[in-house]
Order: C-alpha cells, then structure tokens, then sequence
C-alpha cells in the first residue's frame, strides 16, 4: 500500500507541475510581448523625438540670416525649376544648402508658385525671406521711356537699344499704333513684348477717351483722332500748347480750310525714318504727296507719329477758340491768330527774332 500511495503521490506532483509550466507560459508571452510593445514605442518616441530634433534643426537653418555680406543679384530664366533656383541660389552664395531650401519651399508649398525674374538677394536674407521674395514675384524692375511723338521707326530703334531686353524686333508697328509712355519690365523680356505692351496700351486709352469725346467734331472715327493727336503732337513740344494747337486744327476741319502743318510735309519725305535736318524748302511745299496738307484736303491717310495720352485728349475735347493760325513766338511757344491779317504780324515778329539772332 506505501509503494503503491508513493506512486500516486509522484504522479499527482508531476502533473501539478506541468499545470504550473502550461499557466506560467501564456504569462511568460505576455510579458514578452508586453515588452516587445513597450521596446517599439520607446523606439517610436526616440524616432519622433528625432525627427522632431532634425525638423526643427532644418527650421533654424531655413530661417536664419543667409550667408551673403552684401546685396546679390540672381537672375532665373523663365522655366527655371525649383532644383535649379536652388542650385543658383547656392552658387551665388545667397543660401548655404540647396537642399535645405528645397525642403523648406516644399513644405511651405510653393514649389510651383516660385516666380522668374532678376532679383537683388538683400544681404543676409534667410531662405524663407528668399521663398518669400520669388512667391511675391518682386523681381528687379526696368524702365524705358518712349516720348511723344515719336514715330513707329523711332521707337523700335529705342527699343532695339535698350541693353536688357531680349530677342529681335520682328516688325515696325503701324504708324500712331503704339503709346508713348515709361514702361517697366524684368529682365528676360522680349522687344516683341514691350511693343505689344505699347500697342494694347495706345489701344486701351483710346478705348477710354473715344466715347467721351466733345459734340459734334470733325473726326468720325478714332482713327481719324490718332491721325490729328500725332499732327498736334509734331507741331508744339509745349504741353501746355496742345489744347490750343487741336483748336486751330478742329476749327480749320470745321471751316473747310486746309490744316497746312510743317510735320505732315516732312513725314511725306522721310516717311517717318528720322528728321528732316533741314529747312522745308519751297519745292517741297507745294509739291504734292497724300501727307502734304498744304495740298490736300482733310487729314493725311495715317498718323505722322505716335501721340501721346494728352495730344488724344486734346483732339476729343478741344477748347472753344476762335483762333485759326499759329506761328512760333521765339521762345519756344507760339503765337496764335483768329485772323490772317494779325498772323502775319505773329509771322513779321518772329522774323524780326530770327535776324536778330542772326538765324536764316
């Protein structure tokens, strides 16, 4: 019976063992995995902490001051892309890392939005104020004055001259087709787009001023307003003048009479290719061309120059005169006359200035 109760004893100890070992391994997994879970989250927390560290780090370099001691100057041609704007950037020495720019204009999201141009990098700018400067488009901006009454040819040869524009002119505009006026432009445009410019501009304030013309003038189209406003403009470099020089004209229009302007004898022989350099001589007074008003009736066929904003304004909203002749005064103004009788007194006056001076 002792044996027999010692085996039973051994058994029921062996198998209280092994129902400890089976329970204690679900808890010894669990802890593994407890483990296991609180290893990854440690890790995920040093990752974060990590890139939070590179992220900020990255920030401070993004906008801190630049390296540049003085001004720079960066031009970016049009389709110049983010990998190469940054490129230059680093080249010119305006930003230490190309690839920290990128990264910060990325994140800022405006990759695309980076605009062309030439831009004066102040000194010291940080590559936000750069990222800044480009999404703004605050590029460096040109200027090239057109005066009035230049002709077409005139003006595409100040336009051919001007050293930051680019590419050739393909054609001279129509004559009186362009507005004389400054213009401001980046580098990298072409001459073909400033004459555009010009001409939608000449095209917008005509636009504007036609319909709000003066009653009853003898111009039917706008056309026929540029043709006029360019013979105004030719005939007195004297702002102040040209309200009253488009009333002598307007009223001769109405009379019947014949405009008899110097400019529009010129134009006739140059044909708008630069002045005359000399006196009109008799022969050429009464010789007959489509743009000598001494001979022909009415306005010429086209625009003897391009006018400007106040020779059109002039034209469409003249002032009541009766005056009808004008004449140089000396000074560089003219005199002006309702009748013939006292212009010629204005013309025997001026002749007496120019002996005086001793001119021909």
């Amino acid at each position: 019976m002792n044996g027999s109760n010692g085996a039973e004893n051994g058994h029921a100890a062996d198998a209280q063992a092994t129902e400890e070992k089976t329970k204690a391994a679900p808890r010894k997994g669990r802890r593994l995995l407890l483990w296991g879970f609180v290893s990854l989250l440690v890790l995920a927390v040093i990752g974060l902490g990590a890139a939070g560290g590179l992220f900020l780090y990255g920030k401070h370099l993004y906008e801190r001051p630049g390296p540049a001691e003085e001004e720079l100057i960066v031009l970016f041609p049009r389709g110049t892309g983010l990998i190469s704007i940054a490129g230059r950037l680093e080249k010119a020495g305006a930003i230490e890392n190309a690839l920290v720019f990128r990264a910060g204009v990325q994140l800022e999201g405006k990759a695309a939005a980076l605009k062309a141009g030439e831009y004066a990098i102040p000194a010291r700018a940080s590559m936000k104020e750069i990222t800044d400067l480009l999404y703004e488009g605050k590029a460096i901006l040109h200027k090239l004055t057109v005066p009035e009454g230049r002709t077409s040819f005139e003006i595409v040869e100040i336009v051919k001259a001007d050293p930051v524009l680019t590419g050739e002119v393909t054609g001279v505009p129509p004559e009186g087709a362009l507005l004389p006026e400054t213009y401001l432009f980046q580098r990298g445009t072409t001459r073909d787009e400033l004459l555009g410019r010009m001409a939608a501009a000449h095209d917008a304030v005509l636009e504007e001023l036609w319909p709000d013309r003066a009653e009853n003038l003898p111009l039917k189209t706008p056309e026929e307003a540029v043709i006029l406003a360019s013979i105004v403009e030719k005939e007195t470099g004297v702002a102040g003048e040209r309200p009253r020089v488009a009333a002598v004209f307007i009223n001769r229009l109405n009379l019947g009479m014949r405009l008899q302007s110097d400019p529009t004898i010129i134009y006739g022989i140059t044909g708008g290719k630069g002045p005359l350099g000399r006196r009109i001589r008799r022969s050429e007074i009464d010789g007959v061309t489509d743009y000598n008003t001494y001979q022909i009736d009415g306005l010429p066929p086209t625009p003897i120059a391009n006018p400007g904003r106040a020779a059109l304004e002039a034209v469409l909203n003249p002032p009541e005169t009766k005056d009808l002749y004008f004449v140089a005064d000396g000074t560089g103004g003219h005199a002006f006359a309702r009748s013939h009788a006292q212009h010629l007194r204005n013309v025997a006056a001026f002749r007496r200035i120019q002996r005086e001076r001793g001119e021909r």
